[in-house]
């Protein structure tokens, strides 16, 4: 818990000083690592769901984005301990933020079909390997560094077909010889 706290100083400032920790991460945080991640990857379903739920029956807008933020007060007021009830207003808040955005999700479709899948895929990447590298990581550099080398080589590979303009159809496999 130590490790924790030290991430305020007693003013309850943000300290630069933790930026420059690179001890052992203890159980205790890797464990609250592990959780805030696994919340964290539902509260994006969860929007991904309410997305999902404007592209087929049209119900995001004013109200929606009302009714996140009206989610989002709630949860912040709701104390701590109640911990059910705050992760329920999370996913609430998450659908409704989904929703609210689904007319811009509606538009980038009628623009490019395929950026919505691209997106979607570097996004969940960077996620991933940022959440692989705080779950397995022992000390805070390997944090640091596992999480943006393998979240940039991953993204890398995966459209290295889009880089290079493969999946446009401008090449074939073989047309690299060319030049």
């Amino acid at each position: 818990m130590d490790a924790f706290n030290s991430f305020f100083d007693s003013r309850n400032r943000w300290n630069y000083d933790t930026l420059k920790n690179f001890r052992q991460i203890s159980p205790l945080v890797q464990n609250h690592l592990k959780q805030v991640y696994f919340t964290l990857s539902f509260a994006v379903l969860a929007a991904a769901v309410g997305a999902y739920l404007h592209v087929l029956f049209n119900i995001g807008g004013f109200l929606t984005t009302v009714a996140c933020v009206g989610t989002s007060l709630w949860l912040l007021s709701t104390p701590p301990f109640e911990e059910r009830k705050r992760v329920t207003l999370l996913m609430l808040s998450s659908l409704f933020q989904g929703a609210s955005i689904g007319p811009l999700i509606d538009l980038a479709v009628k623009i490019d079909p395929s950026l919505i899948f691209s997106t979607f895929v570097g996004t969940s990447l960077a996620f991933a390997c940022f959440s692989g590298a705080a779950l397995v990581a022992r000390r805070r550099e390997y944090l640091y560094l596992g999480g943006l080398v393998s979240s940039g080589l991953s993204i890398i590979t995966t459209f290295r077909h889009v880089i290079f303009g493969i999946s446009c159809g401008e090449w074939e496999f073989g047309d690299w010889a060319e030049f």
